[in-house]
């Protein structure tokens, strides 16, 4: 198993906007739906920071990952441009395995 885990710095006006899109049953996660391998999404918020979220996004393998990026890479780049006026920060923390 692969989470992939995001910290974002998000404009206020824009709060609203940024949790319907990333959140577990928002835009992103509809988006990565198409892919296989894909086990979802979690979005995270700080309590003590109103303006820092986390994501970790869960797939079956890193190689189902980078497929559905190289499959989707349009579409991806496009949401990807729409996103960018949410946050005044976006941060990739790293691709972790899970061991069980």
């Amino acid at each position: 198993m692969l989470e992939i885990l995001w910290e974002y710095r998000v404009h206020e006006e824009q709060r609203k906007e940024f949790e319907a899109y990333y959140k577990g049953s928002g835009t992103w996660a509809a988006f990565f739906k198409k892919g296989k391998g894909y086990r979802g999404t979690t979005l995270l918020h700080d309590r003590s920071d109103k303006l820092r979220y986390a994501t970790i996004d869960q797939w079956e393998s890193y190689a189902l990952y980078e497929r559905f990026k190289k499959e989707f890479a349009e579409e991806y780049a496009r949401h990807d441009r729409h996103c960018e006026r949410f946050t005044s920060d976006e941060k990739l923390i790293g691709y972790f395995e899970l061991l069980g």
